[in-house]
């Protein structure tokens, strides 16, 4: 009775790996052009803002002169400066502004439309002006819309469909990548010490079969890329569905199943207090409590085309440079520039500051230039990953033929 039961057990997983590898096979064979797009675009996409800081740094910067003596303009003053020297048909967006002032202020003109079909014509535009706050010059006005990175940004996400359903397109694909790379796991995973010997590095000294080679550039570099990739997946498909999102959450925050929200925190005092003022007011009592931050972002208050209700007025606080896991929030009554809420980053517990980080562990900047390059290579290597596979296939499909 026992040699029967460990027979059977035996027999259970050669059965169980064969439907792995069929699984596998078909899945990859349906997706595999997509995972091929996506991991290119995203190994694109790790440096950009190393690159556009390169491509950028003669206008990120001004040449104003003896700034400690100076006060910047006023921010109306500074949006009346860019519409006189650059009109657009639609006014702008939002202003970022540095704490370090020999750096330019960035306004944006963005405009969505969520009932466009495709990513061009969802926005009917998205630039960037800088400009210097001193004295109103414009120092260049950058058309993100149609930027090299952001055109890759957007295949990535959504394969330049409308982002609203588009991030399924891509979400569900990447959904059942992430059961490959762990069935790639299940079928790498050698029975024996002398099977383990081959799986871990190439053994390539008596072998001239491309077949061979090539068998072993898929299971090899997969297994070593597929820890990282796994968290590059997750950390991608928490921008793709909500029920990543909800249990991220969920598991960093020790089981809280609700976010924070401050919706109660609103807008009480009469709109006759508003004045152009207020949001230089508001600006300066976030650079009084930041002094030390990279950054903030001010919405400026205008009608747009995807105009929705804000909860209430909220300026998010960058504590980095290039990162955004580090961020606080103050949150404002919008008409008189009165503080309501000043929440430092400190004060939020380990799933919000997940969910800040989840972009920068996405993209290896949580690591800074060393998280970058593994993430760089894990999606190069599963960018190889359809096609080495594709041509194991095919090349055994050709063998059963002859």
């Amino acid at each position: 009775m026992r040699k029967r039961h460990e027979q059977r057990i035996k027999n259970r997983k050669p059965a169980f790996k064969k439907w792995i590898k069929r699984l596998h096979l078909w899945f990859g064979l349906s997706i595999g052009l997509i995972v091929f797009i996506v991991s290119i675009t995203g190994a694109l996409y790790v440096f950009k803002e190393d690159i556009q800081y390169v491509l950028r740094k003669d206008f990120i910067t001004h040449s104003e002169k003896d700034i400690s003596g100076k006060k910047t303009l006023p921010l109306k003053v500074l949006e009346e400066k860019i519409n006189e020297q650059n009109p657009e048909k639609y006014p702008l967006h939002w202003v970022e502004i540095p704490l370090d002032k020999t750096k330019a202020y960035k306004f944006y003109y963005y405009e969505r439309n969520p009932d466009a079909w495709n990513y061009f014509d969802e926005f009917p535009i998205y630039k960037s002006v800088y400009i210097n706050p001193f004295s109103g010059e414009v120092l260049s006005v950058q058309d993100e819309k149609n930027g090299f990175f952001n055109i890759v940004k957007f295949i990535h996400w959504s394969f330049l469909l409308n982002s609203d359903w588009g991030k399924y397109v891509v979400g569900i694909p990447v959904l059942i990548f992430l059961f490959m790379l762990i069935s790639g796991i299940v079928l790498w995973w050698p029975r024996n010490k002398a099977a383990r010997k081959q799986r871990f590095w190439f053994q390539w000294k008596n072998i001239r079969n491309w077949k061979r080679k090539n068998y072993d550039l898929h299971s090899i570099l997969g297994f070593y890329a597929s820890f990282i990739a796994l968290i590059v997946a997750i950390t991608g498909l928490f921008y793709s569905f909500v029920f990543i999102q909800a249990f991220m959450y969920f598991v960093f925050s020790g089981g809280n199943t609700v976010y924070p929200e401050f919706a109660h925190l609103q807008t009480e005092d009469p709109v006759e207090m508003k004045t152009a003022a207020t949001i230089d007011k508001i600006a300066m009592q976030v650079e009084q409590h930041y002094p030390d931050y990279s950054a903030y972002t001010i919405d400026l208050g205008h009608e747009h085309i995807d105009d929705h209700e804000h909860e209430n007025f909220t300026v998010y606080v960058r504590g980095l440079e290039d990162k955004y896991y580090i961020y606080s929030e103050m949150i404002f009554d919008e008409n008189s520039g009165k503080l309501l809420l000043n929440r430092p980053y400190e004060k939020r517990d380990f799933g919000e500051k997940y969910v800040a980080a989840n972009y920068d562990i996405h993209v290896g900047a949580i690591l800074g230039t060393f998280g970058k390059i593994l993430a760089l290579i894990s999606s190069l290597v599963c960018a190889s990953l359809p096609v080495t596979g594709f041509m194991v296939w095919w090349g055994r499909r050709n063998k059963a033929k002859r």
